[in-house]
């Protein structure tokens, strides 16, 4: 559960390194960002001489949660760290070209296809 002020880890390489989100997008309502939800997030910590600065606000894909998340078929996944992918503005592309460690497999069937196929391993 990612909510108003929870610090997230970038798992990319966009030159971001934790966001803060700002913002859940989905309707007035909606209070928490879950795996497979886009967030908007104000950049807290970057790298130098790289595409996103520090205090940047961008679209972030939340592609890991340490609250644990129950599947379809019964089962639960969590994983040890909040993290997300930087995303060009309005579109489901990522804006980094690597993606570090795990995600889940309900990214890609969520329709982030090319998030899924830069990932290494998905749980």
């Amino acid at each position: 559960m990612i909510q108003l002020r929870t610090r997230v880890k970038v798992v990319d390489n966009s030159g971001a390194r934790e966001v803060e989100c700002i913002h859940v997008l989905g309707g007035s309502g909606k209070r928490y960002a879950r795996i497979g939800d886009i967030i908007v997030a104000s950049v807290k910590v970057a790298e130098p001489r790289k595409e996103v600065k520090k205090h940047d606000i961008v679209w972030a894909l939340i592609v890991r949660q340490r609250k644990e998340f129950k599947r379809a078929d019964g089962s639960c996944i969590r994983f040890s760290e909040n993290g997300c992918v930087i995303l060009v503005e309005k579109t489901i592309k990522p804006k980094g070209g690597r993606i570090f460690g795990p995600i889940a497999r309900e990214i890609k069937e969520k329709g982030f296809k090319e998030v899924a196929a830069l990932a290494k391993e998905i749980v």
